[in-house]
């Protein structure tokens, strides 16, 4: 089954994409809500701590453990950052958590998918158009899209 190309964001698109960070820099992240997350990863090159909003795909209150798609494939900076160093801190709201992150095999990736795809079908159709891929709704659609689009699980780790 194929994959989509998808391109991480360049020149204004960028800046525009890392505003909501500033929100958070001023304590003002709250008003995004639950719906993003503040992920303060590390450089894989420089060790220098890096920030990028993501949105949070689903929270299982369970085992604390929040979701998020690399909207813009395996090349996005932060992806790859944390595929060489997985512990990173996530703030929600008001809220601080230390997390390890890994990504989901396919199978759970294209459950958690599919899931987001029945709870939030208009903000996948924006979303996919936003990244460029095409889509029709679908399951295999949505199979194919997460093949583009790895899913990571941000989860508590010990202090």
């Amino acid at each position: 089954m194929p994959a989509y190309p998808i391109h991480p964001p360049r020149g204004l698109n960028r800046i525009l994409w890392r505003l909501p960070i500033g929100l958070y820099r001023v304590r003002l992240g709250w008003l995004l809500g639950s719906h993003f997350l503040l992920l303060t990863h590390t450089g894989r090159k420089s060790g220098q701590p890096r920030y990028v909003t993501l949105e949070a795909m689903r929270h299982d209150k369970a085992t604390d453990t929040y979701f998020a798609a690399a909207g813009f494939g395996k090349k996005s900076g932060w992806y790859l950052n944390l595929q060489k160093t997985p512990q990173a801190e996530i703030q929600i709201g008001f809220r601080s958590l230390k997390v390890e992150a890994h990504q989901l095999p396919l199978e759970k990736a294209e459950r958690e998918v599919l899931e987001y795809g029945r709870r939030h079908p208009i903000i996948l159709h924006m979303l996919t158009r936003i990244i460029g891929v095409p889509f029709d709704g679908t399951e295999e659609d949505l199979r194919i899209l997460t093949r583009s689009v790895p899913i990571v699980a941000f989860s508590p780790r010990d202090k």
